[in-house]
């Protein structure tokens, strides 16, 4: 991904919450041939390093070829929105404003304990906001290992990150004033995610 060096951000902390707020992202591969999948991933974080899990259906062709040691990308979009040029003070080309991560890493395929670690983890960041949380515990040892067959576990070790921080750093502070009220101003349910 080519980052302009003004919009490029080195910023860990960003990084983490683009991931977690936006965990249903691409795992990309070009083993065989090029495929993408969109999948839920988890940050798996130990402050020292981090990694990056995710599962998909053994049916997929990536779950066929992919082997440990592989190169994968895993792309993150986080927040974003159309800029109009109508905004700016002078006559100008429109844009688009967005936040994204790109992950390179090396694939290392999930033993079976750790896919039913990984599917605890998963269920329980989406379920504990449900008024009767179905969490893994809940369904049953037989049941989930049953499912579990027909998944594929992945954990992805980064060796490139790449942070993408494009919020119009390049306007005045007229211009980007506009911007921001033009954004809250907004139908959009996407454009609202400026505001956070």
């Amino acid at each position: 991904m080519f980052i302009p060096k003004i919009y490029k951000s080195e910023d860990q902390a960003l990084m983490k919450k683009i991931i977690s707020e936006n965990a249903f992202a691409l795992l990309i591969s070009d083993k065989e041939k090029l495929s993408a999948t969109h999948s839920m991933f988890l940050l798996n974080d130990n402050h020292d390093h981090f990694y990056l899990e995710t599962h998909i259906s053994k049916a997929n062709f990536q779950a066929k070829v992919l082997k440990d040691g592989d190169e994968v990308l895993c792309d993150f979009l986080g927040a974003h929105s159309y800029i109009s040029s109508s905004w700016y003070e002078k006559t100008n080309v429109s844009t688009w404003n967005y936040e994204a991560v790109q992950i390179r890493g090396k694939v290392k395929l999930m033993t079976d304990e750790e896919l039913y670690q990984h599917l605890e983890k998963l269920t329980f960041k989406y379920e504990k906001a449900q008024k009767c949380p179905m969490l893994v515990g809940n369904m049953g040892d037989e049941m989930v290992r049953k499912e579990m067959k027909g998944a594929f576990g992945i954990n992805i070790v980064p060796t490139e990150i790449y942070i993408a921080n494009k919020l119009s750093q390049n306007r005045n502070d007229n211009d980007f004033e506009k911007i921001i009220l033009n954004l809250d101003q907004s139908d959009f349910d996407n454009e609202k995610k400026w505001q956070n």
